[in-house]
């Protein structure tokens, strides 16, 4: 009796730990954000990694499980990068980074983000190439990444999300050809322009997918 009693009473502390050590954790990769960036305006004052979860901090939406759902910082004069630790994020559906400074690239692991409905990197510095890893975002309705620097093909990966309603990945410098399959065939053609070296649809036949495309 005793030693069950004992194993309940693990059992009830250890559930009691458990929205704690999901909020550390996503804590965390949010810290290790804020860290990479530059806050003139002390957006992120608020982010205090000694908290038990990151729910109070502003600019940060969770769900009633304390788990974190939304990240807004879009139009917050922040510079610096992102950081590979926002794919550990797995309840995220808004990652919102919008008209910033960002530069460096975006990291495949926020192909993990098994969740998400929106990511809003437009209008800020980014470069590299789109991540095929983002192919595995069964989610994502919104992809709005245009305005940067980026180069490279758009992943054939992309293709295969049919949830996906809005691509926009105009003013960038990609290559290769624009996709017709999937969600694809009922994105308008004015949300590929300004890729100098992007050719017409591939349904046209104007190029193949990759040619001249690195």
């Amino acid at each position: 009796m005793a030693a069950s009693a004992l194993s309940l009473w693990s059992l009830f502390f250890a559930a009691l730990a458990l929205p704690a050590a999901f909020g550390n954790s996503e804590g965390d990769a949010l810290y290790t954000l804020r860290r990479s960036l530059s806050d003139p305006d002390n957006v992120l004052q608020s982010w205090d990694p000694t908290l038990v979860n990151p729910c109070t901090w502003f600019h940060i939406t969770c769900n009633q499980d304390n788990r974190v759902t939304r990240v807004d910082l879009g139009n917050s004069n922040l510079s610096g990068h992102l950081v590979p630790e926002l794919g550990k994020l797995e309840h995220l559906q808004y990652l919102e980074l919008y008209k910033n400074n960002l530069h460096g690239t975006i990291p495949a692991e926020l192909g993990n983000l098994k969740n998400l409905i929106s990511l809003d990197l437009y209008n800020n510095n980014i470069t590299g190439t789109i991540p095929s890893q983002l192919g595995k975002l069964k989610s994502l309705v919104f992809l709005r990444i245009n305005d940067n620097q980026l180069t490279g093909p758009i992943p054939r990966e992309l293709g295969g999300v049919s949830s996906l309603k809005v691509v926009d990945v105009s003013n960038n410098d990609l290559c290769g050809t624009i996709p017709t399959n999937g969600p694809f065939e009922h994105i308008p053609l004015n949300n590929f322009e300004h890729n100098p070296r992007l050719e017409g649809p591939e349904l046209l036949g104007l190029a193949s997918y990759d040619t001249n495309c690195s």
